[in-house]
């Protein structure tokens, strides 16, 4: 295997599987339509060093649009999907917009790597797909039909559709259900990146709910190491469907995140309570036994360690 295709090549993890791809010798495509969701600049900035590699190639472009599809080169060996519009607050405002991006994106892929004959895939899932799973952790064989918000609804509706065309079309495909990720180019809409930048500007620091929910905060390299673990799994095999939790399978709760924080900036909180958010979910919690037996994914960031990087990434950036 030599050429990978990177759909959302530009956002948060897909920059980081691109350089990582790119320094492991593989030659890598990629496409983004850079959505407005937040500053074309931060997904630019996040290219940037690697528009200047001989290993990549980029094409701006929408994979909803079978045209800008057919621009990209038809050699690439593996796709890894992480296109997808993002946000599970703003999907319960604009649900038809989630649906079109992330749906038809998906199945307008499909049907182009089907037309060329591109048979392996990996597949950017959510741990959002549990809802709000009583049992924990939550593991790959748990009923997951009860999505709460459209963002969740729409990655579940993807694993679906991508067991479809691997019984019908013969493709092996791996999705990963991402547990809440976090690190250097994080999106600025997510947790962690906000509040940093409201405890540095001393402003009040909004908690939704009374502190006790709690998140399976992932370091970004970590996610990365399970992408290219289940690149590497699906590469080799045949007739593969599989589903993988990444995760870090340490839920940290909210109270505990803002102690940490405030610690960190050696700051007073600042906190102002307010309702649970419609969509948001009390828990999750990865259960990666399956993914460390099968792929030898294995975190190595703890979470105390994570945050201090992506504290130090921000205050160069």
């Amino acid at each position: 295997m030599k050429k990978v295709l990177v759909t959302g090549c530009a956002g948060f993890i897909g920059s980081h599987t691109c350089e990582k791809l790119v320094s492991m010798g593989y030659q890598v495509v990629g496409i983004d339509n850079f959505d407005d969701f937040y500053p074309r600049s931060m997904k630019e900035g996040n290219i940037a060093g690697l528009l200047t590699s001989g290993s990549f190639d980029f094409l701006e472009g929408d994979i909803c649009n079978p045209e800008d599809l057919n621009k990209l080169a038809r050699d690439v060996d593996l796709v890894i999907h992480l296109a997808a519009k993002a946000g599970v607050r703003p999907s319960t405002s604009d649900p038809d917009a989630f649906i079109e991006n992330n749906i038809n994106g998906t199945r307008q892929l499909l049907k182009w790597m089907h037309k060329n004959n591109i048979r392996k895939l990996v597949f950017g899932s959510s741990s959002s797909v549990y809802g709000n799973n009583k049992k924990v952790p939550f593991s790959e064989t748990d009923n997951v039909d009860f999505p709460i918000s459209p963002y969740a609804f729409t990655k579940k509706s993807c694993e679906l559709l991508n067991y479809t065309y691997h019984y019908l079309c013969d493709m092996d495909i791996v999705n990963l259900r991402f547990f809440t990720v976090y690190g250097p180019r994080q999106r600025p809409d997510l947790a962690i990146r906000k509040f940093i930048r409201l405890i540095k500007s001393d402003e009040p620091l909004p908690v939704f709910g009374d502190g006790s929910t709690s998140r399976d905060y992932t370091y970004i390299e970590d996610i990365v190491d399970g992408i290219i673990k289940a690149m590497n799994y699906v590469n080799a095999g045949t007739d593969v469907y599989e589903i993988f939790n990444i995760g870090n399978s340490t839920p940290i709760k909210l109270s505990e995140l803002l102690t940490l924080l405030y610690e960190i900036f050696n700051k007073e909180p600042n906190l102002n309570y307010l309702p649970m958010q419609d969509g948001d979910v009390n828990k999750t919690y990865a259960d990666i036994s399956k993914a460390k037996a099968i792929l030898g994914y294995e975190p190595s960031t703890t979470f105390k360690e994570g945050l201090q990087k992506f504290s130090a990434w921000l205050e160069e950036n």
